[in-house]
């Protein structure tokens, strides 16, 4: 059974079948009701305007022999004491009305059943008067040898010389019970053909709006077999839910794409970074090895220390994309600026003491990497100034050098994006500075944006919401 329903469309078609079988059951049922109720009905008037039409007679005067009594329609008239006085000549059995006997020989008197009549003549109805109400009762009888189930209808006329009379007649239930047997056999017979007919329609729209997902599916496991994320699933051209599923699955698959090429090249820069350094310190090792009084120790420090900074640079990057939170301290960010710039030449502060929330080490790592990029870049004079704007902390760093063009401002926030290519690498860095200054910024809530200095330069602003 778990292998049957496992599927959405065997779900779907066993739904679709319950639903509409428990609509069925319910509307049958209403249906049966209300045709019984209202064939019910019908019985009760036709026995009532049979009753009513003898105890006219009767109310006339007629004499109990003269009746005239339609033999369709079982009749019996009751006396005061509850004798039988008249009945349909053709009334053979009857139940029903309480009184068993069908002709007067045969009546052997007494009280009706049930206490319904009372031997003593009370009745508040005046001579030749006919109730106005009339009673209802269920029973069978057998006329000319054919037994049928009847609706019977009692009604009580006030006579002038023979008192109070009651009136039996009954009406047929056989078209009330034909009409409900033959609906009934018509429900049993259509309803399973219907369930049958639903259940195929089901499964067949299930199908078919699901094989753009079966598709999307196929397609999805032979881009993971063949590890080619260039590949995307097929668009259906409608415009509902599967149409959204694979254009969201395409949009995934290019962010993965992207994401991986990323990491592809982010692995291919850095071992061409780490190489340079590596080698050039091994060189310089393998020569004071041979010849001691050749060591140049001062640049076998300096690779060192680029090969250091590398390092940390990657780790930090790793850390980030591994999703390293910010942190929950706070952090002045006017005191971070003074201390960062203080003991380089030519930079200038003018800082308040501003609190956010977050890293101090990679809150002074941003703004150490943006002093080193305006200091690289500066002819003279570098300035940083840190204030507040609304619910923001605003640190500014610019130098008057010759700027960023605005075609490259955002390709520089690229990892091992270096723009002027001649520049050697020990001045220029491996190109990581700003890379790790965004993400910093970007995983404090923050932003990190280039324009155009005062001086002519560049102004880098960092934005941090406020602790």
């Amino acid at each position: 059974m778990r292998r049957l329903l496992g599927s959405v469309r065997a779900r779907a078609t066993l739904g679709a079948v319950l639903v509409v079988a428990v609509a069925l059951a319910a509307a049958g049922a209403a249906v049966l009701l209300s045709l019984r109720a209202h064939l019910m009905d019908q019985a009760a008037t036709k026995a009532e305007r049979t009753a009513r039409g003898v105890a006219a007679q009767l109310a006339a005067g007629t004499a109990y022999d003269r009746l005239e009594l339609d033999d369709d329609y079982p009749v019996q008239v009751v006396d005061a004491h509850g004798t039988l006085v008249a009945a349909s000549d053709d009334l053979e059995r009857i139940s029903g009305t309480g009184v068993e006997a069908v002709t007067p020989e045969r009546q052997s008197g007494g009280a009706v059943e049930g206490g319904e009549e009372d031997a003593d003549d009370d009745s508040s109805l005046e001579p030749g008067e006919i109730d106005e109400d009339t009673d209802y009762g269920d029973g069978a009888a057998t006329i000319d040898g054919q037994e049928d189930e009847y609706r019977f209808a009692t009604v009580r006329v006030e006579t002038t010389d023979r008192g109070l009379l009651t009136v039996h007649a009954g009406a047929s239930l056989d078209a009330e019970q034909s009409a409900v047997t033959t609906t009934t056999t018509g429900m049993l017979t259509g309803f399973p053909l219907l369930l049958c007919v639903v259940a195929a329609v089901t499964w067949l729209v299930t199908r078919r709006a699901l094989r753009p997902v079966e598709d999307i599916r196929r397609e999805m496991a032979e881009i993971t077999a063949s590890e080619d994320l260039s590949r995307r699933v097929p668009e259906p051209v409608t415009h509902d839910e599967v149409a959204r599923l694979a254009r969201t699955t395409n949009e995934t698959l290019a962010a993965l794409e992207a994401s991986v090429e990323r990491q592809r090249r982010f692995v291919a820069d850095a071992s061409h970074e780490l190489r340079s350094p590596i080698a050039s310190l091994r060189t310089q090792l393998e020569v004071a090895a041979a010849h001691p009084e050749l060591l140049d120790l001062d640049g076998a420090v300096e690779d060192t220390v680029r090969l250091q900074r590398l390092a940390a640079d990657l780790l930090l990057l790793a850390r980030l994309d591994a999703g390293e939170g910010p942190g929950d301290q706070r952090v002045d960010l006017g005191e971070v600026a003074r201390r960062e710039a203080r003991g380089r030449d030519g930079v200038s502060v003018a800082a308040e003491d501003v609190e956010v929330t977050g890293s101090r080490a990679q809150v002074e790592r941003v703004l150490g990497n943006l002093l080193d990029n305006a200091q690289r870049h500066a002819r003279s004079a570098v300035t940083v100034s840190v204030r507040r704007d609304g619910a923001w902390a605003v640190a500014e760093v610019a130098d008057d050098g010759d700027g960023v063009a605005a075609a490259d401002r955002e390709r520089i926030f690229e990892r091992f994006v270096r723009l002027d290519e001649a520049r050697s690498r020990d001045d220029g860095g491996a190109g990581l500075g700003l890379a790790i200054a965004r993400d910093v910024a970007a995983r404090h809530g923050g932003t990190l944006t280039v324009r155009d200095a005062p001086t002519g330069g560049a102004l880098f602003a960092l934005r941090l919401p406020l602790a």
